[in-house]
Parts: structure tokens; sequence; C-alpha cells
């Protein structure tokens, strides 16, 4: 099976833009030419049209996390819970309400140009398909209930999960309305296209070597320089190796299999209507249909980063592909049958708590955003509106949210990080095996996977 992600090979071809040679003078330059680095630009051509804004991507624009991942895009109601803990009830309801402006704001932007990005707006399904997840399933409930907004996650019985996407291993359920899919590919060259016509410079194969800050900062490439008054980093997961962040983030990989076209067996399950579905382990499964009635099943349990390196392992493992596929064949039995056609990875950048973060390093014009924690396509919208802000030195409502210039704990140095981050996956790795299987896991490996949480750092979705 090929590893190249099936969603760039869908996508509309586009024409490489020149790596940068010489000197370049800009108001804004942005490190990265991803999701949050392009509605970065984006956005900054908005508030302030005047502005000369500049992208350097290291590669081209799509071939990292942005044209990797999932495509599911929503917000934090599915988050709710665990925001209460990191946020507070009035943080966790400010962050939550803010991304509910992300569904909407990508229908806005493809309905106004014309853009086919396989936009399908339908909820979202929690499922757990174990004794041990129906606590995170009630929570998520519970959570909606206390704060007064029951009707962002809605509980579902056996019968009536059954009708949105029959699985003989789904025991209950919630049901998030707020949710959609895209197509990645296709989402992200619409973004680079459209930051191109609206007069933002690109520059691709233009990997910044160093950041020089000051007033202005310089920004050093193998070729050429960029002096800009305001820099926004926006590289992903590549950013635990920015020393900066390199405390606050770890790389963990995430793995999908696409079957082939399966519109009979969708049939079948009755799974017709466009949900996006998650389960409830720690290293959630997530699978969702395409507009061609292909089934994409992922698994966030791939192996974990050392000092920010992002090397051919977070694309190419296959033990990760195998566990992939196995939840497939495991949580929808009636598409055994179905012939896997592609399969491939990426990095995630991980925070402590799971949120993202954004904000200035001390003492400089100089933003970050990062830490999506897998949930990246549609907080990227929200991190590039934010970022904009910081860049143009806007102060609203955005800037005020709890997710920006916030203090996230700090991740073990290196080698601990990796060393104890392997432990750990390891051990939660073979309590789900157990669990799944309806076993009780062996204690020792039960202690272990449980550490992260005792001392205040998340792992997966625990």
């Amino acid at each position: 099976m090929s590893r190249t992600p099936w969603w760039l090979d869908e996508a509309p071809r586009l024409e490489p833009e020149p790596p940068l040679e010489g000197e370049l003078d800009v108001d804004v330059a942005i490190v990265g030419g991803g999701y949050t680095g392009l509605w970065t630009a984006l956005s900054v051509r908005e508030l302030e049209p005047s502005a000369r804004v500049a992208v350097l991507e290291t590669g081209l624009c799509g071939e990292g996390p942005s044209g990797r991942n999932g495509g599911f895009l929503h917000g934090y109601w599915p988050l709710l819970a665990r925001a209460r803990r990191t946020f507070g009830d009035d943080g966790a309801l400010a962050v939550a309400q803010a991304a509910s402006a992300i569904v909407p704001a990508v229908r806005d932007f493809v309905e106004r140009r014309g853009l086919d990005v396989w936009l399908r707006e339908a909820p979202m399904l929690e499922v757990s398909a174990a004794p041990v997840q129906d606590e995170a399933v009630a929570a998520a409930v519970a959570a909606a209930h206390e704060l007064g907004v029951e009707e962002e996650a809605v509980p579902l019985g056996r019968e009536e999960l059954a009708r949105r996407c029959a699985s003989p291993r789904f025991r209950r359920g919630v049901l998030y309305r707020e949710g959609a899919t895209v197509q990645p590919g296709r989402l992200v060259r619409a973004l680079r296209e459209v930051a191109l016509d609206e007069g933002v410079v690109l520059h691709e194969r233009t990997p910044m070597l160093r950041l020089r800050r000051g007033s202005p900062n310089l920004l050093e490439t193998p070729d050429g320089r960029v002096r800009a008054r305001e820099v926004v980093v926006a590289i992903n997961a590549a950013a635990a190796g920015w020393r900066p962040l390199a405390r606050r983030l770890t790389v963990f990989g995430s793995f999908v299999v696409l079957t082939e076209p399966v519109p009979e067996l969708l049939e079948r399950i009755a799974w017709t209507g466009g949900e996006s579905i998650v389960d409830a382990r720690m290293f959630l499964h997530y699978f969702r249909t395409t507009n061609d009635d292909r089934v994409l099943m992922g698994s966030g349990s791939g192996p974990i980063g050392f000092g920010g390196r992002i090397g051919e392992r977070f694309s190419s493992d296959g033990p990760s592909v195998a566990r992939a596929e196995a939840g497939l064949r495991f949580l929808l039995p009636e598409l055994a049958e179905a012939r896997v056609e592609r399969a491939w990875g990426g990095p995630i950048d991980v925070s402590a708590d799971g949120f993202p973060f954004f904000g200035t390093v001390p003492g400089s014009r100089v933003h970050y955003g990062a830490g999506y924690s897998g949930n990246g396509v549609g907080p990227s919208w929200l991190g590039g509106q934010i970022l904009a802000r910081l860049a143009l030195g806007i102060e609203d409502g955005l800037t005020a949210l709890p997710l920006v210039n916030r203090g996230v704990r700090p991740l073990p140095p290196e080698p601990l990080k990796r060393l104890g981050g392997g432990v750990v996956r390891a051990a939660a790795l073979r309590v789900e095996e157990a669990e799944q299987a309806g076993r009780r896991p062996a204690l020792p490996f039960r202690g272990i996977a449980a550490l992260p949480r005792l001392i205040g750092l998340r792992i997966g979705t625990r």
C-alpha cells in the first residue's frame, strides 16, 4: 500500500511556488504553510489589507499534518469535560463558544469562492465500545448538562446509535450536533490558492534556518533572508524542536487506513448520514466516510518523537497501521470484506493538557501557536484568527480567551520525555487490548498507564 496520503493524490494539482532567493521585507512573516499559517495569513490580510505578508514553507503546503489528518472539522464541545478541568467553567464555555464559529466560517470561505473541499456537515458521535469507555461518554453528557448546554451533547442508547451507524460493538454514545468533515488536501490547497489570490507571498521548499529576534526580526533561509516586523511560527509538530516551545510539546504519530469505495456495506449498516465517529479509548479510534463512499479509520497510538525530530516512522510504521486496520475490523465487523487501499501517518503536536496555546515569545515580536493534540483541522481556523490579532496588536475577545498567553505545564526534559512517554504508551496499549477483549488489565499496566493523570498530564483522551 502507498504511504502517500490519498487526500493529496485526489486533490487538484498546483504548481509549486519558487523558493526564496535574495532579500525580502514584509510586515508579517509566517513560518509554516499548513492550516494555521495559511488561516493566519488570510486573517492578517482581512484585518489589515495593506499588510505585506509572506509565508515560508519547508516543503509544499499540505505535505505535513494538514494533508495527513482525518478531516474532522469541529470545535471544543466534545472536549468540554476536559476543558472544565483546564480552564474552569467560564473559560471552558468561552473556548467552546468561540470555536462554534469554525464550521460556519469554513462554510462561508468555500461557498463565497465556489470551492469544493468536500465539506459535509453532520453530527459527530462519540461511542463506547467497552464497559470502561462508558464513563467518558457519561462525563461528556454530564458536563454539558451542568453548564446549561445540554443540546451540545445528547446521549444516545444502543438503538439510537444503530440508526446512524449499526455496529454490535457500540454500547452507548453521545451526539455532538456541531460537526463536519472535509477533504484535508482539498482544503489546504484551497487556502493556499486563495492566499496567493489575496496577495500573500508564498515561498515553498524554503526552510527557516535561523530566526534572529529583533527590530526587525531576521529570518535566514538557504538562499535568502526575510526582514519582518512581526513573525508567526506555525509549524505544528516541528515546534517540539523549537527551543521556546520544546518543553511544552511532545510528538505522537497518528495513522489511518482507507478502504475502497463500499456503498453497499455502508447502506447495510445505515451509515449514510456523514457522521464522524470517535470511540472513548485513551488512544482513540476516529472514523468517517468520504464523498465516494470510502471508510477512513485512524488510530492515535503511533510512535513518540524524540527532541522534536520528525522522521520516517511518523509516516510509515507497520504496527501503527496494523492497529488502525484492526480497529476497523473490530469496530465495524460488517466491513470485514472491505479492502484497504491506502495507509499513511503523520505527526501530531501534543501539549500536556491536550489543548493548544498561543502567545508571544517574551521580549519579542515573535508569536506562536501549537499543541492542537490531534484536533487541529477546526481549531486551526481559530488559531489563525488569534495569531493575526497578536501580530497586528489587536486586543479583543479572541485574544482574551484562556488559550492565549497561558501557562502550559512543562513536560519532562529529554530523554525522560521520550522514555517515560514510551513506557506509558506501551502500558496503555496493553490495558486497552485487555479491555477490548473483556479482560481485566494487569495491575502493573494499569498503574503505569494512570501515572500521567496522577501528576496532572494528559495522554490521549484521559
